[in-house]
């Protein structure tokens, strides 16, 4: 075997047929175990299939695999990949296998050298296919296939930004990029009049903030024709308009009571809701999720509005035990509301579509401010919307602190948001039951066709492209021939079609950074083929998606090239949750690993460069955390926690973290990606999560040798104004090392304000360091005497879960 080489690029591969495949004494052996699991679980015979899979390395990364053919001595396949990789491995492995009921049984392997690979020469071959001890097996039997390999540092987009006002978007997904939209992003579902961060655009115009729930509101109330919702968690019960100084009489009324005035006025309504199997009537109505599936379903029987329950189907092509996990452990995450809205004010003969999409779902807890007050305002817009996830027995008869949530979304106006209604009319028609969709080819004189809601002039027009992780038992209408997916952009592989351009898109993104890279999200975990771990066998983990690892190869790449780029990711202390519970603390294990993972890629290029220099100067890692003084008039509550306890801890010390449920990545300025999607497997897999994204750029306000000056570049300070507080001169250059030690330097500051016994103050900033140390070889600790997460017993560097599945928690 060769030494292992990185092979960081895209590798096609054709896999064309099988020649002389002779079983021989496997195949008794084969159909014996297979008829033994169909006796034990008591169900009829299934046919045994073959199909091939494409894996990078000894790890067995599994990257690719065919449709599967009813067993024969000559299987031809004839399926392409395009397939993302930035792996360290020594071979490209392919397995031949047959399905049995609960899994697959391997046949036999065949191999090609990374090192044929980097030259970029195609290969064409017949492989032999080996045993276990790479011995052929019976009847010699050989693979055709077709590989090539296109290294990313001969890309022309790498490293080069957008570049052109002409890119043509992210290849070889489901939905093209559409131009001359709009695009409006929000931070938090709301924005106090007071908010007003103090940033200059292009063209002499000031940043404005934009309200979220208040603009839903109004695109729901101003709907004549339909209302299309679809949300891990709808809750009838809150209110959307909570801000006196904004909202006109009536216009408090709850979403369910707003969606049933809209649907007795003969606008169609429809929900998709997804079904937590875990909230059972009479046990546990709430359900694991507490996301209301129930009291939502219940509140809407009988009435207009049609509300469906769609729990997370798996597709056709997986196994009894992948049905298994999809149906109990994965679900429905996106976050959509599609309406028809007049074109222009006083024009009420003609509509056009316009789509929300991003992290906030339309349900309790997520209504905020960028103030995220943990105490003062639970005598008004959060007397009734109390949620603490964090602490046991948490309730607003007890007192806070609250739970604050830092959240973004975003509004697509244009041709780009029929391709968000065009996804929820794929899962209706697959989930939804009645054929209750509103049929809008009758109602073109009316509702406009997918068109331009900007002029190509326009130096504000956005170019927005749509992007999904979903699969056929999700989404109707998937071409079920490989060769028919892959024209669609899908991936096939044993009769499963799935779409995972959300990921693509942050990897395409992040191959084309030139100069930074923000992150702002829930989670953040993955590559762990490349962890290296001493403890565990990496290789069952299973977080197989590249964005930490391509994170990593772009900070190593501009270390090499001796030029500057800095990488910021922002994510939550702790994932909801009890913070000492094993899930929680099972994701912080596998966040630590995948920082170190990252951490050492860095310590290792400055160590060839022979520099020396802080890790935190090239990738660093935030948390948003809230302290504040007790004032006059503030709630008092009846109860108070029970002694000793997190809960009374964090209210003595009027502190706690402030959530991240944000999705959300900005590439120098000037591209921007919003969606559901967590930096997690479960979210990039694509048959696991189903989540949406849009990735959109303008094309007037592109970064070359200075940044960008448009929306996306006021979006992130704004931001930053959030978090910090302030706006420092270098933060108009992100890249420079005076901005990443800036930042660096009000976090460490605002972590030892949260963290201290003393309360003086407010807290002046909500940015915190993550409280990790990170040695100078990349390794990860907790900081010095702080092993665990303030007023808690929680390990910040997580601890292994020895009885929770990873696939669970990864």
């Amino acid at each position: 075997m060769t030494a292992p080489l990185l092979l960081h690029g895209d590798l096609h591969v054709t896999i064309y047929e099988v020649d002389n495949l002779h079983m021989g004494d496997l195949h008794h052996l084969f159909h014996k175990i297979a008829e033994g699991v169909e006796s034990l679980f008591g169900f009829g015979k299934r046919t045994h299939k073959l199909y091939a899979t494409v894996d990078i390395g000894q790890a067995r990364v599994r990257v690719g695999r065919t449709r599967t053919l009813e067993e024969q001595s000559n299987p031809r396949w004839l399926d392409k990949f395009h397939i993302y990789c930035g792996h360290t491995a020594s071979e490209v492995v392919f397995s031949v296998k047959v399905t049995n009921p609960v899994g697959a049984v391997v046949i036999g392997r065949s191999y090609i050298a990374a090192a044929d690979l980097v030259s970029g020469e195609e290969i064409e071959e017949w492989l032999p296919i080996l045993d276990a001890d790479r011995k052929p097996i019976h009847g010699n039997s050989k693979l055709l296939v077709k590989v090539q390999f296109f290294d990313i540092a001969r890309q022309t987009y790498w490293s080069q930004g957008l570049k052109s006002p002409n890119f043509d978007g992210v290849p070889f997904t489901y939905f093209p990029q559409r131009n001359d939209c709009r695009i409006t992003l929000y931070q938090d579902a709301h924005s106090a009049d007071s908010f007003v961060p103090p940033i200059s655009l292009a063209g002499g115009k000031m940043y404005e903030v934009h309200r979220c729930w208040e603009d839903i509101f109004h695109a729901i109330n101003g709907a004549k024709h339909f209302i299309y919702i679809a949300g891990w968690s709808v809750y009838a019960e809150i209110s959307l308009m909570r801000d006196p100084r904004r909202s006109q009489p009536g216009e408090t009324i709850t979403l369910g009571e707003l969606l049933k005035k809209k649907a007795d006025e003969g606008i169609r309504v429809l929900l998709l809701v997804w079904d937590d199997r875990t909230s059972v009537p009479l046990i546990n109505k709430d359900g694991l999720m507490a996301t209301h599936d129930s009291d939502t379903s219940l509140y809407f029987h009988d009435t207009q509005v049609h509300c469906v329950l769609c729990p997370r189907n798996p597709d056709n092509g997986s196994s009894l035990v992948q049905d298994i996990e999809i149906g109990t452990m994965f679900t429905h995450h996106q976050k959509t509301v599609i309406v028809d809205a007049e074109v222009a004010a006083g024009n009420q003969d003609q509509r056009r579509i316009i789509s929300f999409v991003g992290g906030i779902d339309l349900c309790d807890g997520r209504y905020d401010t960028q103030s995220h007050s943990l105490f003062r305002t639970l005598n008004t817009v959060h007397r009734d919307d109390f949620h603490q996830a964090n602490f046991e027995r948490a309730t607003i008869k007890k007192g806070g602190p609250r739970e604050p949530w830092h959240d973004i979304h975003c509004r697509i106006e244009g041709s780009a948001a029929w391709d968000v209604l065009h996804n929820f009319e794929q899962r209706w028609q697959k989930q939804g039951g009645r054929d209750l969709l509103l049929p809008l080819h009758e109602l073109q004189r009316i509702i406009i066709p997918p068109s331009p809601v900007m002029s190509p002039d326009d130096p504000e027009t956005w170019n927005v492209q749509v992007f999904r992780s979903i699969d056929a038992g999700a989404a109707f209408g998937f071409p079920e021939s490989p060769e028919e997916a892959a024209k669609s952009g899908l991936i096939s592989g044993k009769d499963h079609i799935i779409e995972r351009s959300i990921q693509d898109a942050y990897i395409h993104a992040i191959r084309r950074a030139n100069k930074f890279i923000y992150i702002e999200n829930q989670y953040f975990l993955g590559s762990s083929f490349s962890w290296n771990s001493k403890d565990i066998k990496d290789v069952e983990i299973g977080a197989l998606h590249l964005i930490p690892k391509e994170l990593s190869l772009k900070i190593v790449s501009k270390i090499e090239a001796g030029e500057e780029f800095r990488v910021y990711i922002v994510v939550p202390m702790w994932p909801e949750g009890f913070p000492e519970s094993s899930s929680v603390q099972a994701i912080l294990d596998w966040q630590r690993r995948t920082m170190q993972m990252m951490y050492r890629d860095v310590a290792s290029a400055l160590e060839a460069k022979d520099i020396q220099a802080n890790l935190k100067d090239y990738l660093t890692f935030f948390c948003l955390g809230n302290r504040e003084l007790k004032e006059a008039g503030e709630y008092v509550p009846p109860e108070k926690p029970e002694p000793n306890t997190g809960y009374a801890r964090a209210q003595a010390a009027r502190r706690a973290m402030i959530y991240v449920h944000a999705k959300t990545m900005m590439v120098d300025d000037e591209y921007i990606i919003v969606g559901s999607a967590n930096i997690n497997q479960r979210s990039m897999d694509g048959g696991r999560d189903t989540e949406i994204a849009m990735g959109a750029y303008q094309p007037y306000h592109l970064s070359g040798n200075e940044l960008a000056r448009g929306a996306v570049h006021g979006f992130r300070m704004s931001l930053w104004y959030e978090h910090t507080g302030t706006i420092h001169d270098c933060f108009l250059q992100p890249e420079s090392l005076e901005c990443i030690q800036t930042m660096n330097d009000i976090g460490k500051q605002n972590w030892e304000l949260f963290a201290s016994d003393n309360l003086d103050a407010d807290l002046p900033g909500q940015l915190l360091s993550y409280p990790i140390e990170v040695e100078p070889d990349g390794t990860v600790n907790h900081l010095p005497g702080t092993k665990v997460f303030p007023d808690t017993n929680a390990p910040i560097l997580g601890t292994l879960a020895e009885f929770l599945p990873p696939i669970l928690t990864t």
